[in-house]
């Protein structure tokens, strides 16, 4: 009996002794489990083009085209069906009727990662939304109408008649 009482006193001494240490411990333990969750990643690329869009050389050819992807987590944090965002971007593509070799782009991209979460499991979401545009060469500028008192006599069209239009 009396060895069992010293090895308890031991302990206690120990773990009153190894505080900061067991902090550190399970101060661990979240980022043990978020390794379960593949989700959870610091992992971000961000990539960016400058188009000028300035010239009027592009048409938006569609707005706010969504690409989704869902998964599923047991509990919360054990990931079986991960959210992509390469599936995200898949879909956004196809809905985009993006089409190789024509001139093309994906403009205010957005990318959402949302989680609906219930008693037992969560539904993680990742939704990439954007515009696409397409450029179009040789395309004359912007044309902007003026009032037909504000044009001088000298200006005239092709045809022989007055034109209200002023070509930047």
């Amino acid at each position: 009996m009396q060895k069992f009482i010293s090895l308890f006193a031991l302990l206690g001494f120990i773990a009153l002794t190894a505080g900061c240490a067991g902090m550190a411990a399970s101060t661990q333990l979240p980022e043990a489990l978020s390794s379960l969750n593949p989700n959870t990643t610091g992992l971000e690329i961000h990539n960016q083009t400058d188009v000028k869009l300035t010239e009027g050389n592009f048409s938006v050819v569609k707005t706010n085209v969504v690409g989704q992807a869902r998964g599923f987590a047991l509990l919360g944090f054990i990931t079986m069906v991960p959210a992509r965002f390469q599936t995200a971007m898949d879909r956004l593509y196809t809905k985009a009727e993006m089409q190789t070799g024509q001139a093309q782009t994906l403009g205010n991209i957005i990318m959402e990662k949302t989680s609906a979460y219930w008693i037992l499991f969560s539904i993680p979401r990742i939704s990439v939304r954007a515009d696409v545009v397409e450029f179009t060469p040789n395309r004359p500028l912007l044309v902007i109408p003026r009032a037909p008192s504000d044009t001088p006599p000298s200006m005239t069209a092709p045809n022989g008649t007055k034109s209200g239009a002023q070509t930047l």
